[in-house]
C-alpha cells in the first residue's frame, strides 16, 4: 500500500451541517486513515521575509494521511469529501 496526504483548502465558519458531513466523511475513509490534523495559522518564510498566513479560501487547513493502491484509489475516497475550496492529493515517498 502506498501512502497519500489530502491537504484541504478553504475556511468557512463551520455549521452544524459542515460538521456533521466531515463527521460522516472521516467514518467512510477510517479504514485508509493513518493520520490527520488541522491548522490554525502559520507564516511563510522566503528571501523576502516573513508574514503571516492569512486564514481564508485559500488557506491549507488540514491534512489527512491515508492508504491506498494507487494514486486513482486515493482520489476516489476524496470525491466525496465535503471540501470548502479544495482538497489536493500527494503521494508520500520514503527517503
Amino acid at each position: 500500500m502506498k501512502k497519500f496526504m489530502f491537504l484541504h483548502f478553504g475556511f468557512e465558519k463551520p455549521t452544524p451541517e459542515i460538521m456533521k458531513a466531515w463527521e460522516a466523511w472521516l467514518k467512510s475513509i477510517s479504514d485508509n486513515q493513518v493520520d490527520q490534523g488541522g491548522f490554525s495559522g502559520g507564516r511563510e518564510i522566503s528571501k523576502s521575509g516573513t508574514k503571516d498566513l492569512p486564514w481564508n479560501m485559500e488557506s491549507i487547513t488540514g491534512y489527512n494521511i491515508i492508504e491506498a493502491e494507487s494514486l486513482d484509489a486515493a482520489e476516489k475516497l476524496a470525491q466525496s469529501n465535503p471540501f470548502i475550496a479544495s482538497i489536493r492529493i500527494y503521494e508520500l515517498r520514503s527517503m
